[in-house]
């Protein structure tokens, strides 16, 4: 077996240059029929076709050809979950967050530069249609054998079928209760199988999409929070393989093998250790004997895994063993894998961005048998899928005639072999009819939609997209040198680097030279349209906006000014009497330029301050595109963007909210003394002004998480102390580290700040984050807060102080000292977590408590924690319990199920887990 990985295979931001631009997630990889492309899908919201010989055989990848990417398709506006190629290699179906099933057709006239990158083009795919009707993302999809059928599913809960040929809706199957997350197809065509966060596998009928069974004992206790639930069918029909099962009551991870007809799954894969999240057959049948003959007896079948444990595992069914298991393939979860036609090589793709290639020998795989048995095999079966719709046929296994377009004449496409070079390529070969073609602009309203009549398919298109005029244009008369539309031969087309082209500016022999614009301002058919980068952020173009013509423009030399005079000076009284605040807070310096990047999206807030006409300007910028400008009448201080607002504070004391579209979401508010901290976090947006005023508000809500409170109790102990950072948690409580080692938040229900933790815990508690740990590790707030604790004083170092105290602690300190001091830590730790909502750093720190309480064997603390997760016992007359049934989102009974697993295994508290246990199995049973 030969191993690979790729490093040019990517999906990146290419908006940013390529020292910075970062790898994003690849959520699928599919191999074309023929083995000469694979296509992958990523975050930025793209499909890239590449070659796959340059990955195979060293020394293409070094001359550079074929070209490593021959593709890239950008009409989707999120990431693309899902991309799948038909079996006759004609049409490629794309799925994404977008809610749409997209369908590509292979287009010869889109090769060349793509719109507004320097990426190339060497061969053109365009979509042929669109297929609404998801109401939510789209998670995977799959075509049925002879692609009689495409199928999606996605977070709606819903399967939809589609026709193969006319690509309209055939049937809507709502059965499920949860996300669906995984789609394959019986290979013979009479069932479907779709599995999902319900927990069950169902299977469907073809012949009238009803429910043959339904699959449950396997995902019983299978965890809902795997990316996708990837399964496959055995290209024998005898099996299914699904993802994200367990054995032993969820600690064993395995993937379920269901059988044909009896709908059992006795069989279990096991060896990884975290949930399967992938698993996919190889396209052939092997031989257990090759000497003998084909029956039942001698057929078995090889399947990959992909597990969120980061390994690649390969098993053959005659073996109880895996053929092998790659390891810590990748540095994040598989997403998806995929199999090339000829069943030697897998292709396995990661959240990490990366791809990893597993080529095997024929002697490797042992038992290899050409599809030619599969299809006799299959036929015993004997169902036939129905007929194509009238008005369309199969010319043969690998040409079908395309569904009706307006905008496109009919294509026939042919798989030829060339010999470039020595070597042998696939090449796809279109041949055209005589006719002078007249064409349009790649434009999504020229894209019909499932369901819609072509007369009005203009109105389906998007509408925050920012479209050209169509403009007809007839193709030149000469013909090109070639029609491969395939791997172009060397003279056709040399390949370089796409900066190359840019840089020098050398010419591309294409049909037609790729222009922005003609010379008279009209757009060349050649050139294709990018999706813009910030359709995928949330922050869609919108046509004509508020400085959405200006150009961005470099921020200069910050500096710091001096008075602001004009209309917009404003003196600002402090409102702080001797009982608040001794001093009023630092306030911020005034720059003339300040930028608030927005997480995880291209675009940043911007703020000028110009002391030459002492005006104000804030703008959302986007990629190198202006979204939106205003002006303010006071300058401005502070500037904060989340992905869902953008926040500017003004030394005279105001607040303006501003939507991502330069919508104002709140009024302005006046806080009577500017801004000396201010954050945001999703939609929470928290400020502290410089007279020591704490505001906290839910933007999307309008409203207040609590009514100003000043904050002089924290600040009153000493002249000296003063505030370090202010942070905000996405459900609004404010984080606020002064410098005395101690941080707060505050509790509006007990109307009171609270401590979330200090120094006197690291120095002494057992269970203090801080120590040892490094960086990513991190996995909360809370646990963020105490890591950066060890850091936060300036004078000392935490971690000497830490080691000074464990070094005389066996003189200095009194009996019990260390658990009492541990389990204070862990008692105000459960305490802050509830109030800052972090529901999985609550069940951690919910069983560290638990397994103290246990290794000390306190019982009354233990009795205590169990009657407080189980709820009242007994339901009293005139009394009103109204005890919440989670916490932090956790189920209550959920938590004292592990927590009684843990006293149950105990020295000193089994007894009273045991007790308790048959308690919590009566009261579940009678609930049910």
């Amino acid at each position: 077996m030969h191993f690979t990985k790729p490093a040019w295979v990517m999906h990146n931001d290419s908006s940013k240059a390529d020292a910075s631009a970062k790898r994003l997630s690849i959520f699928s990889v599919h191999v074309h029929p023929d083995g000469s492309r694979i296509a992958t899908g990523g975050l930025d919201a793209k499909i890239r076709i590449w070659s796959t010989k340059p990955i195979l055989n060293p020394a293409s990848e070094a001359s550079g050809r074929p070209p490593k990417s021959l593709c890239t398709l950008t009409m989707h506006t999120g990431p693309v979950l899902v991309v799948r190629w038909a079996h006759n290699g004609r049409w490629l179906a794309s799925g994404s967050d977008d809610e749409i099933v997209m369908i590509w057709d292979l287009d010869p006239n889109a090769r060349g530069k793509v719109w507004g990158s320097d990426e190339i083009n060497v061969e053109g795919w365009k979509p042929l249609k669109r297929l609404p009707g998801h109401d939510s993302d789209v998670t995977d999809i799959a075509w049925s054998p002879a692609d009689r059928y495409l199928a999606s599913v996605g977070l709606d809960s819903k399967v939809m079928i589609w026709d193969g040929y006319t690509l309209e809706c055939v049937r809507k199957l709502e059965q499920h209760q949860g996300f669906v997350k995984g789609v394959c197809w019986d290979p013979v065509g009479e069932f479907l199988a779709t599995q999902s966060d319900d927990k069950t596998v169902k299977i469907w009928r073809t012949t009238d999409w009803s429910l043959e069974a339904e699959v449950t004992k396997p995902f019983e206790d299978s965890p809902g929070s795997t990316f996708f639930r990837r399964l496959s069918w055995s290209p024998d029909g005898a099996h299914i393989t699904a993802s994200n099962a367990t054995n032993n009551k969820g600690f064993v991870f395995i993937a379920a093998v269901i059988t044909r007809n009896t709908w059992t799954s006795d069989i279990s894969l096991v060896g990884h250790e975290n949930t399967v999240e992938v698993a996919a057959y190889n396209p052939h049948i092997f031989l257990r004997n090759s000497s003998a003959p084909v029956s039942t007896s001698n057929i078995c079948s090889v399947v990959a895994l992909g597990a969120d444990d980061r390994s690649v595992s390969v098993w053959q069914t005659k073996s109880a063993r895996p053929l092998i298991v790659a390891k810590e393939v990748f540095d994040r979860q598989i997403m998806d894998l995929s199999w090339s036609w000829d069943g030697l090589t897998l292709y396995a793709a990661s959240s990490d961005g990366t791809i990893a290639v597993f080529n095997f020998t024929a002697e490797e795989l042992e038992g290899i048998a050409p599809h030619s048995v599969q299809e006799q095999y299959l036929s015993k079966f004997g169902f036939t899928l129905p007929p194509p719709p009238h008005g369309y046929s199969h010319m043969d296994a690998k040409h079908p005639t395309p569904p009706p377009s307006p905008s496109r004449t009919n294509i026939d496409i042919e798989v030829t072999k060339t010999v470039v070079h020595g070597e042998e390529v696939n090449q796809l070969v279109a041949r055209r009819g005589k006719k002078k073609r007249v064409a349009l602009v790649p434009n999504s309203a020229a894209i019909p939609s499932a369901g819609v009549p072509s007369s009005q398919s203009i109105s389906t298109a998007q509408p925050h997209s920012k479209r050209a005029p169509l403009t007809q244009i007839t193709t030149s008369s000469k013909a090109p040198p070639t029609s491969s539309f395939g791997f172009p031969m060397p003279a056709e087309q040399p390949y370089e680097p796409p900066h190359s082209w840019v840089k020098n500016g050398a010419p591309m022999d294409l049909d037609v030279p790729i222009d922005s614009f003609g010379g008279d301002g009209s757009i060349s058919m050649k050139g294709k349209r990018k999706m813009s980068d910030d359709a995928m952020g949330g922050v869609a173009r919108i046509g004509r906006t508020l400085g959405g013509d200006r150009k961005v423009e470099a921020p200069g030399p910050v500096k710091q000014l001096g008075k602001w005079g004009g209309a917009g000076a404003v003196q600002v009284q402090s409102h702080v009497s001797a009982q608040q605040l001794g001093s009023l807070l630092p306030g911020l310096p005034l720059l003339s330029y300040l930028k608030s990047e927005v997480e995880e999206l291209d675009s940043f807030l911007e703020v000028r301050n110009s002391e030459e006409d002492h005006t104000t300007e804030v703008s959302l910028v986007c990629g190198k595109q202006v979204q939106w400008l205003d002006f303010l009448p006071s300058p401005v201080v502070a500037a904060k963007a989340t992905p869902f607002f953008c926040a500017v504070a003004s030394q005279d004391g105001s607040l303006n909210v501003y939507s991502h579209t330069g919508r104002r979401l709140l009024p302005p508010l006046s806080l009577g003394s500017p801004v000396s901290f201010i954050d945001g976090n999703k939609q929470a947006l928290m400020v502290i002004t410089s007279s020591g005023q704490l505001y906290c508000w839910n933007v999307k809500q309008q409203k207040a998480c609590f009514a100003p409170t000043s904050l002089a109790p924290l600040l009153s102990s000493s002249p000296n102390h003063t505030i370090l950072s202010a942070t905000v948690s996405p459900n609004g409580s404010p984080i606020i580290h002064i410098s005395n080692g101690v941080v707060y938040s505050y509790d509006s229900n007990l109307l009171s700040f609270i401590k979330v933790t200090e120094r006197w815990w690291a120095e002494n508690s057992d269970s203090w984050h801080g120590r040892a740990r490094a960086a990513q590790s991190i996995r909360g707030v809370m646990t963020l807060t105490e890591y950066l604790l060890n850091d936060g004083d300036n004078k000392t170092s935490l971690s000497d102080a830490i080691n000074n105290a464990s070094a005389s602690a066996a003189n200095a300190r009194p009996a019990w000292w260390s658990t009492a001091i541990t389990l204070g830590h862990l008692e105000t730790r459960m305490h802050a977590i509830k109030l800052l909502e972090s529901s999985a750093e609550y069940r951690q720190v919910v069983l560290l408590y638990a397994n103290k309480i246990a290794d000390e064997g306190f019982r009354a603390k233990a009795e205590e924690l169990i009657k407080e997760l189980f709820g009242p016992v007994y339901w009293r007359p005139g009394r009103e319990d109204n005890v919440p049934a989670t916490i932090c989102a956790i189920p209550r009974r959920d938590l004292l199920k592990d927590v009684l697993s843990i006293f149950a295994r105990s020295k000193t508290l089994a007894k009273l887990g045991l007790d308790w246990q048959d308690t919590l199995k009566r009261a579940n049973n009678e609930e049910l």
